[in-house]
């Protein structure tokens, strides 16, 4: 994989940490996240853990970004509560994340580093959904 370190958005990481700091104070709500749209918009959001299950925040700030107009995400990033350290997206997110916007870059932190990378490089060897109605391939 190769990351971007120079280009790290920390107006997004605050955006995201403020929300952590504010709304994640219980067990339902313990991961924020924070998106910037092509204008420069950013969009932010909660998870809403559940034991059946439930959206992660990334997922919530995919549906926050389309209720309020916003399609064209460029950069995301999630943050735990606690500590508020930049967490990677879960597999499901990862999908998802490439399904809806297939360029969209999203900052991690290994160690002290923190890295962007395309969502296709944190997801190697995805399932293209949009691929699926295409004919197979003659052999």
């Amino acid at each position: 994989m190769t990351p971007r370190t120079g280009d790290v958005d920390d107006e997004l990481i605050t955006a995201a940490t403020n929300v952590a700091k504010i709304f994640c104070r219980r067990e339902n709500h313990t991961v924020a996240s924070a998106a910037r749209c092509r204008d420069g918009h950013i969009v932010t959001g909660v998870n809403a853990y559940h034991f059946t299950g439930g959206p992660c925040a990334e997922l919530v700030v995919i549906g926050a970004a389309a209720s309020q107009g916003y399609y064209d995400l460029e950069r995301i990033v999630a943050i735990g509560d606690g500590d508020w350290r930049i967490l990677p997206p879960c597999g499901r997110c990862r999908q998802a994340l490439f399904d809806y916007f297939p360029t969209v870059e999203v900052i991690v932190q290994s160690g002290d580093n923190i890295l962007t990378y395309p969502i296709a490089e944190l997801l190697p060897e995805v399932f293209d959904w949009s691929n699926q109605d295409r004919p197979p391939t003659p052999k």
